[in-house]
């Protein structure tokens, strides 16, 4: 007899087949935002609507200037996975909602190691009202994040870049 796959992982297939949309030379993400079991929006990393993205451009501005993981976004000319699945969904829809989230390096397809929203999307999950992150660490296994960890360890506070 065949065993169903869990919540959390089914949850976690989908975002990772959103992640192929995504148009990063570095990485992409894939994004879904579920709350009672719906699934409210989905977004994925890419330009935004009519700009050229990296992969047309043939290359990625942050790599060419080598500017490590999780610094300096201003110049990334991609909207973030999270960023776009909030923009796509109601205030009233994300509230105690979950955000389901899957990183894949775009030269090894690998899933990303020890992934995790940048600075910026944290500050916007928090202010959607998402209630927990769960993150794809690899085929079967995932981490979940409450968002309250976010509020209440402000790590805009200690100075340190990227992650």
């Amino acid at each position: 007899m065949n065993q169903r796959r869990d919540k959390h992982n089914y949850y976690l297939d989908i975002a990772e087949t959103v992640l192929e949309r995504g148009t990063c030379l570095r990485r992409n993400y894939g994004a879904i935002i579920v709350n009672n079991d719906e699934i409210i929006s989905s977004g994925y990393t890419g330009a935004p609507r009519g700009r050229k993205n990296c992969m047309d451009l043939g290359y990625c501005q942050r790599e060419k200037l080598g500017i490590p993981r999780g610094e300096r976004y201003e110049l990334c000319r991609s909207v973030h996975s999270e960023a776009n699945a909030i923009i796509s969904a109601s205030r009233k829809e994300m509230l105690g909602a979950t955000m389901y989230l899957v990183g894949k390096d775009y030269v090894t397809k690998e899933i990303v190691k020890n992934a995790s929203s940048c600075a910026m999307c944290k500050r916007m999950i928090i202010n959607a009202g998402i209630a927990q992150v769960v993150v794809r660490l690899n085929e079967d296994e995932f981490k979940v994040i409450d968002v309250n960890e976010w509020i209440e360890n402000d790590d805009s506070l200690d100075g340190k870049f990227g992650y």
